[in-house]
This record gives structure tokens, sequence and C-alpha cells, in this order.
């Protein structure tokens, strides 16, 4: 990556595609950095809305609002990475997009993603593009039992995807073809689930935090541990990896890296996102820079080192089921940090905030989480 000397100063403006919680704690750490920050969502009122000095209430494929989103900031970022490619590219005429489409266009396609850690030769699941019944059946031949066909665009917790374990789940996943190409993955038999948060700024200086441990609820993120509870050699090759993605894909801001730990004890990349990820909301107690400090000083080309961490950390999601009963406990511990994002609705498995705890006993403290039967 080409040195860039370009810098956002404290009193610019910074634009944000996307008014959910990412964007709300980028916002929070703009603002504590002096930026202003404008919001572009559908949502009036959004988590990010409530914090931002502006919002631009208009749909996320809206091309002629982004432009004018983008005539009014001097730097442009996303929260989520399903935000138009096309339409950031001809934002750029307009405004400084550091992060580029590169990063965007492989995280929301994955078979271009799975494309990428084949020609970088990363580890990765076996898969098989699929575009008809006929090629479903021959890419089940190969890749066998269980798998998992999933949708090349669009999904998250678990949407978009099917899970194939005998030879009467094919008629089912036939469906999800008529959503277009389809990717059919092997299926990892993993031990641990685990991911690497990195920033990188325009100079190519990166920030590389410690690795997570995650465990999910339904295909949910339910709770992360950090660090993560891997052999050290372990967690020095998911950061190296992690390390080699950024460069590769010009990163600039932060990237989640989601890996198994399969139990024949090798690292699977599971899927790349060029945004904080959900696993690193514990670093903004547990670090001295959180990924989204590290991420509006990467956008805004701001001087990068390894984040510290102060001590293990445990964080657990809060949906719309546990809200209520959750808020009630925080509001009398006085060592969890509660974070609630303000969503106006309380659904089912909805994120509407999270607990973080520090701690230097993991086990304990999480038989005490256990114990709350908040998450039962």
């Amino acid at each position: 990556m080409p040195t860039c000397t370009k810098q956002i100063l404290p009193g610019q403006i910074i634009g944000i595609v996307g008014g959910g919680q990412l964007g709300q704690m980028m916002t929070l750490v703009a603002k504590e950095m002096g930026f202003r920050v404008i919001i572009l969502d559908p949502q009036a009122d959004c988590p990010a809305g409530q914090v931002a000095d502006d919002q631009i209430v208009a749909a996320y494929d809206d091309q002629s609002q982004i432009m004018a989103l983008a005539k009014r900031v001097d730097v442009l970022t996303y929260e989520f990475e399903n935000v138009d490619a096309q339409t950031i590219e001809a934002a750029q005429a307009y405004t400084w997009i550091p992060q580029g489409t590169k990063a965007l266009r492989i995280a929301q396609d994955r078979l271009l993603e799975k494309q990428f850690l084949v020609d970088q030769q990363l580890p990765h699941a076996a898969f098989e593009i699929v575009t008809t019944q006929a090629e479903l059946v021959t890419a089940v031949a190969k890749v066998g039992f269980p798998c998992l066909l999933k949708t090349t665009r669009g999904g998250y917790d678990g949407k978009g995807q099917v899970i194939l374990r005998s030879a009467t789940d094919i008629a089912a996943a036939e469906q999800l073809l008529t959503a277009g190409i389809c990717v059919l993955e092997a299926m990892v038999h993993f031990d641990q689930e685990i991911s690497v948060m990195i920033s990188q700024n325009s100079s190519g200086q990166q920030a590389i935090f410690p690795v997570i441990e995650n465990q999910h609820r339904d295909n949910i993120s339910h709770i992360s541990i950090c660090p993560a509870r891997i052999p050290a050699a372990l967690a020095e090759q998911a950061q190296s990896v992690a390390a080699k993605i950024a460069a590769q894909i010009e990163l600039v801001g932060t990237l989640g890296v989601e890996f198994f730990v399969g139990q024949d004890g090798q690292l699977y990349v599971n899927e790349i996102a060029p945004r904080p990820h959900n696993s690193g909301h514990l670093t903004i107690e547990a670090c001295d820079f959180s990924q989204f400090a590290t991420h509006i000083r990467g956008v805004c080309n701001w001087p990068l080192q390894q984040p510290r961490l102060w001590q293990s950390a445990i964080v657990v999601n809060v949906l719309g089921q546990h809200w209520q009963v959750a808020l009630d406990a925080s509001r009398q511990s006085a060592v969890w940090h509660y974070h609630d994002y303000g969503k106006d609705v309380q659904k089912t498995n909805r994120k509407m905030g999270h607990v973080t705890v520090l701690t230097n006993t993991v086990e304990e403290t999480l038989v005490a989480l256990k114990a709350t039967k908040i998450w039962d």
C-alpha cells in the first residue's frame, strides 16, 4: 500500500452510510476526537443518528442521497458491507473514500471471497459453485454431508443458508437456488470459533487486536471472550492470516476475520467483514484503543499502534427477548458495562445491546453470567 500523507482533522466531517449500533459506536468515538458526523440511514432517529450531528433519512440504494451525503463530508465510510459498491465508487467523485471498494466487493460476494482465499492460499473449507438443481446434486457428491448451501450475496445471522445433513435435505435447499448463484461449502468439524479484529490506515500501518473466542446460538453471536482460550501459536497464526488479508485487500479502517478451529487443529477462514465486528465490542473497555477508535483513525489516516489489552473480557449480546431483564440486572451490577443501542422496538433475536465484563477469572465469570438465567 503506497504511503498517504492526507489526514482528516478535528472539525472536519465524517459521513457514515448505515445508522445501526456499529455506526453509533463509530460516531461516539469520532465525536470524542472532535469530528462532526453525518449519518445516512432509512430509519429516522436510528441508533447512530441519535448521537450524530445530522442524519439524511434515505435508503441505502438511494444514489442521489448518497451523492448528497458525499458532497457534504470530508471522508466517507460505512458500517456494513451490503452498501452498493458501484454507488460508493460514484461517490468518490465528491469526497475521499479511502476504503475504496476492493474489500467491499470481496466481502459482499461469497464467490469472490472464496476465490480470494484460493488465490491467496489461505485455509478454507472445500466448496463448489452451484446454479442448478443438477449442479447441486453433483456438488453434494463431491463435498459430502454435512454441508452448507449459501447464497453468494446477502445473508447474516444464519440467513441465506441451508444445512444439508442427508439426501432428504436437498429438495428443501433447492429453493435457495432461486436467489441466484450459490456456494456449497463442506461443513468444518470445529472445536471453536474465533475472530481477529485488525485495522489499517491509508499509509499501511496496522493495529491487530488479541484473538477473540466466539459462541453462537441459532447462528446469532451470543458470547465472546478475549483472549481466546487457544494455544499461543494458533493465535499468532490467526493474527498473521488476518494481517495478510488486510494487506491484500488494501484495507482501510477495521476488518473482522472469522475462523473455525477445526478438530484437526487447523485454522479455516470462515468470513471476512470489512467493518467493526460484533465480537470486537469488548475492545471498548478491554483495550486502550477500541476497534471503533482504530476504524476512525484508519479512515482519517491517523497513526496506528498495536492495541493493548488491559484485562480479559467477556461480552454477551442482549437480544430483544433479553432486553428488559438484562437492563434490570445491569442496574443492580457494579461491574457490568451495559450498552443500549437505543432501538425503538424490542424484537426476538434483534440485537438491542450488549454487556461487557472485565475479569481476571474468565471461567468464574462465565459461571456467574450463566447463573443469572437471563440468556437461558
